[in-house]
């Protein structure tokens, strides 16, 4: 038997044993046609009006050039018509059985809780909420992508997302539950992410189990932690162990 389907057949063991906790970057998104940030044809790789989208998406650049911000947030981040894939499908499936406690995702996609994952802790937040600077109303999508230009509140205040920018500070108590999820969990999973960026990447070092799994395309920096690592499609490697569970 090769070594895929006995790797497949160990990830699914560690499923039936409950107290799984997925950590989720852009890789899991890229499946649904989503571009990720930093590989070679992801978003940091382009170039839009001579800004780096570094630039582009941090604090100071929306105050300062807030209707720059939103042509760019509006074109390359908001993907309205994307649909989850197999790996969101399958996480909520497995919450449902009790078997995944968390989903920790980096994303702001919102697709994990379109699949119908509850318990979801969405670190850099999400495009569909958003805030007025003014009044404090939270409104929306609609009322930034119904909107021309820079999005203005009922009270005339600018919208902002509520989305990390670069030079924002994560959310310290979604920080912490991050933290308390991966450190109570049996079995942490770890896909789509180079585990490059802070302080997510850190998150790790609060896993105290022996069941670590990889799922990248590349190498990472955890992978002589790993109990198992693959490097292979991610929906396909939960579609495959949510059946290789059913044969069990």
């Amino acid at each position: 038997m090769n070594e895929y389907v006995e790797k497949i057949k160990a990830l699914a063991a560690l499923f039936t044993h409950g107290g799984v906790v997925f950590f989720g970057g852009a890789g899991v998104s890229t499946e649904s046609g989503i571009p990720d940030f930093r590989s070679s044809r992801g978003i940091y790789s382009r170039d839009y009006n001579g800004y780096p989208p570094e630039f582009i998406l941090s604090h100071e650049f929306f105050l300062r050039s807030t209707a720059d911000f939103y042509r760019f947030y509006k074109n390359v981040l908001i993907n309205p018509d994307v649909k989850p894939n197999d790996a969101h499908y399958v996480l909520a499936r497995l919450e449902k059985k009790g078997l995944v406690d968390a989903v920790i995702t980096q994303n702001i996609d919102a697709l994990h809780t379109d699949a119908g994952s509850k318990n979801v802790i969405e670190l850099h937040g999400c495009v569909r909420r958003n805030t007025c600077m003014r009044c404090g109303m939270k409104l929306g999508l609609d009322a930034v992508m119904l909107t021309p230009g820079v999005p203005k509140c009922f009270c005339g205040g600018t919208i902002k997302p509520d989305v990390v920018l670069y030079g924002e500070e994560l959310d310290e108590e979604l920080l912490l539950k991050s933290q308390e999820a991966i450190y109570n969990a049996k079995t942490l999973i770890v896909a789509g992410t180079s585990l490059t960026v802070q302080p997510a990447a850190s998150l790790l070092n609060f896993y105290r189990g022996d069941a670590l799994v990889l799922i990248n395309k590349t190498k990472t920096p955890a992978d002589s932690r790993a109990a198992l690592i693959f490097h292979d499609s991610i929906g396909q490697v939960l579609r495959d162990a949510e059946n290789a569970m059913e044969k069990q």
